[in-house]
């Protein structure tokens, strides 16, 4: 009884009124003291298991292994839950074994290493497990049984209104085909409309100046008359000019909606492409107004279609003269950098409202504040379409009544 005189009264203070089943064992894994929660879940007396092996508690069949755990547990000297991750057992005196979890907490008293564990009885526990995993089970064959019947239900009505609903589809699709059919008759009727409208409306004015001008230009036969025969010659030269630009746009239009466009790159001098643009744009100002042309590109190559280029720059520029008042200052800027070149058209015009800003690229679209002006609202479209094939963007900035800028950017080279 050495141990217990010398032990056991320290251990009794720590443990005794604790509910849980308490065991003190040493480093070789003998009973040195026990609480009374122990005698009753073990049903062992005191003196039955002091100084006898721990596995006197443990099923016999799991002694080699525990012997192997427990030791290397010591050696460690770690706190460590056993029963959680895998079911573990003890024995009772009658024999009869039990699942429990064990709690091992070591400690060192006097020099010498022990370790308290804590155990507890997870019958009832287990118990209750299994009863939940036997519910589940039936309820899990339930719901398979129940969903098999109901698989069954549904699988014969859908065998029963296959043939319904084979034929509201097809009636569907019928349906579909015929209002699309209406809805791209009506936009075709719209466009068509709106196209007669407008050809007839851009057609016959300048049609009628070129007649007027023509018939003027010829009663003045006198040499004195020659201003006054200028005059009117280049009113001739402006509409036809105008009409050509109509039925360029025209032309461009009908490629791209049909497909048909195809682009030539070829390798051309950006400064003759500038100075033809703004020749062909100095021809259409209005009396005094002044294009301003700036940018270092005397020497740049570019390999891009020319002919697309040309007709987006003319296309801002004829927009940029003829929405500025009289004395206006167009400014036509060129900058570029090792793989873009950048084009910024800048007007004193009317500008363009807010609302209608939106909007300035889609086919036909006038804003509100241009509506008198002669316009067929294609160019910008066929512009911003021809651009970004091309691999460039289109942009601006607009105020209304402080005038608008629209900016190109174009690869200087087509891959």
């Amino acid at each position: 009884m050495f141990i217990k005189s010398k032990y056991s009264e320290a251990f009794k203070i720590l443990f005794e009124g604790i509910s849980e089943a308490i065991l003190i064992v040493d480093s070789k894994l003998r009973i040195l003291d026990m609480n009374a929660s122990a005698e009753k879940l073990f049903q062992y007396k005191y003196e039955e298991l002091l100084e006898y092996s721990i596995n006197k508690l443990i099923p016999e069949r799991f002694h080699h292994a525990h012997d192997r755990y427990a030791h290397a547990f010591i050696e460690k000297g770690e706190k460590r839950q056993m029963g959680s991750d895998r079911e573990i057992s003890g024995v009772k005196k009658n024999g009869e074994e039990f699942p429990l979890e064990a709690g091992l907490n070591p400690f060192t008293l006097n020099g010498e290493v022990f370790t308290m564990v804590l155990i507890t009885d997870i019958t009832i526990r287990k118990e209750r497990e299994a009863e939940i995993k036997r519910l589940n089970r039936s309820l899990e064959e339930k719901v398979k049984e129940r969903t098999a019947e109901l698989e069954a239900i549904v699988e014969k009505l859908e065998r029963s209104n296959s043939q319904l609903q084979s034929e509201i589809k097809k009636r569907k699709q019928a349906e579909n085909k015929i209002k699309d059919a209406l809805t791209k008759e009506k936009e075709l009727n719209e466009l068509k409309s709106k196209f007669l409208s407008l050809v007839s409306h851009e057609f016959k004015t300048p049609l009628s100046g070129i007649l007027s001008s023509s018939t003027l230009a010829s009663k003045y036969t006198k040499t004195s008359q020659q201003d006054k025969r200028e005059k009117h010659l280049q009113t001739i030269k402006n509409k036809v000019h105008y009409l050509t630009g109509i039925l360029n746009d025209f032309l461009s239009l009908e490629r791209l909606e049909s497909g048909n466009v195809n682009y030539k790159f070829e390798k051309f001098s950006l400064q003759s492409l500038v100075n033809e643009v703004v020749y062909n744009a100095n021809i259409t100002l209005k009396s005094n107004q002044n294009l301003d042309y700036t940018g270092d590109f005397n020497d740049m190559i570019l390999y891009q279609d020319k002919g697309v280029l040309e007709l987006a720059l003319s296309n801002l520029l004829g927009n940029a003269i003829k929405y500025s008042k009289e004395d206006a200052l167009i400014k036509f800027v060129i900058d570029s950098n090792e793989s873009k070149v950048f084009f910024e058209v800048h007007d004193e015009g009317l500008g363009i409202p807010q609302k209608d800003q939106k909007h300035i690229f889609d086919r036909y679209f006038r804003a509100e504040n241009v509506a008198n002006q002669q316009g067929t609202g294609i160019g910008l479209n066929i512009t911003r379409t021809h651009i970004n094939n091309l691999g460039g963007d289109i942009s601006f900035r607009s105020k209304e009544g402080s005038g608008t800028s629209f900016y190109i950017s174009i690869p200087k080279e087509h891959d």
